[in-house]
C-alpha cells in the first residue's frame, strides 16, 4: 500500500516525465524509472513504468500518426519480439543496483559505438537487429531510449517522425516488458493497485498531450541539444546510484 506522500510523488513524477518524454522522445522514461526503483520493489516499478509508458508512447505515437514510419515499426517490432521470447526462455530477472547501474551506463555505452558501426532503422535488417538489441536494456533498466535513439539518427526522418516513430516501437516494447515483469510480479506474490496503474495512464495521457505545443516550436537542433545534455545528467546520477547499491549489497 502506498502513502499518500509517496502517491504524490508518484503522480507528479508521472506528469512532468509523460510531458518531457513528448518533447524528447525519451528522457522522461528515465526519470520515473529511477523515481519508480526508489519507491517500490523491481518488478512492481517494472510493471507500473511499463504501463505508463505504454499510455505516453502510445497517445504520442497516436498524436504524431502522420509521422508515424510503419515500415521500420514492423520491422523492428520482430525484432524486439525475437529478444523478449529469448528473455523468456532465461527467466532473468535484474536486482535494482544492476537496473540502476544499466539505467546510467546506456548513453555512454551509445555515445561508444562508432559513427560507422551504427545501425540505421530505415533499412530492414538493421531495423531488425535494433529491436532486438534494444530489447535487451529494456528488460534489464526498463529503458532503452538513449539506445534506440542512435538507430533514428540516419533515418532521414526529421524530428517529428523521430518522435512518432519511436513513440510506436516504444509501445510494443514497454508491452512486452509488461507481459515479462507482470509475470515475475505474480508469481512474487507481490500486488500493484489497479487504480494506481488507472492514475498513472490518465496523468501520461494528460502530460503528453501538454507537450505537442512545446515541441512544435522547437527547433531541430535545439530538439537534439536539449536531449543529449538532459540525457547524460541522468546517466551520471544513475550510474552512482546503481554503483552504490552494488558495493553496499
Amino acid at each position: 500500500m502506498l502513502t499518500l506522500p509517496t502517491l504524490v510523488t508518484l503522480a507528479v513524477s508521472v506528469l512532468a516525465t509523460s510531458f518531457i518524454s513528448g518533447i524528447f522522445g525519451m528522457a522522461g522514461g528515465m526519470v520515473l524509472m529511477g523515481v519508480l526503483l526508489a519507491i517500490m520493489p523491481l518488478s512492481a516499478a517494472m510493471v507500473l513504468h511499463g504501463i505508463t509508458q505504454m499510455a505516453s508512447n502510445g497517445w504520442r505515437a497516436w498524436l504524431w500518426r502522420a509521422h508515424v514510419d510503419l515500415r521500420i515499426v514492423g520491422w523492428f517490432s520482430a525484432g524486439s519480439i525475437l529478444a523478449a521470447l529469448a528473455f523468456a526462455a532465461m527467466s532473468a530477472i535484474p536486482s535494482k543496483g544492476v537496473a540502476l547501474f544499466m539505467l546510467g551506463l546506456l548513453p555512454f555505452l551509445a555515445m561508444a559505438v562508432p559513427a560507422g558501426a551504427r545501425l540505421n532503422v530505415a533499412r530492414p535488417a538493421h531495423a531488425v537487429a535494433g529491436g532486438a538489441i534494444c530489447m535487451v536494456p529494456q528488460l534489464l533498466a526498463g529503458v532503452s531510449g538513449p539506445i534506440l535513439d542512435l538507430f533514428f539518427v540516419q533515418s532521414g526522418l526529421d524530428r517529428r517522425g523521430i518522435v512518432a516513430t519511436k513513440a510506436t516501437v516504444q509501445t510494443l516494447s514497454h508491452a512486452l516488458k509488461l507481459l515479462y515483469f507482470g509475470a515475475a510480479l505474480l508469481a512474487s506474490g507481490e500486488t500493484l493497485s489497479p487504480w494506481v496503474a488507472a492514475l498513472a495512464i490518465v496523468l501520461a495521457m494528460i502530460g503528453t498531450a501538454s507537450s505537442k505545443r512545446v515541441l512544435d516550436a522547437m527547433s531541430d537542433t535545439q530538439f537534439k541539444r536539449w536531449s543529449r545534455w538532459l540525457i547524460m545528467a541522468l546517466s551520471i546520477v544513475y550510474l552512482a546510484q546503481g554503483t552504490y547499491l552494488l558495493v553496499t549489497t
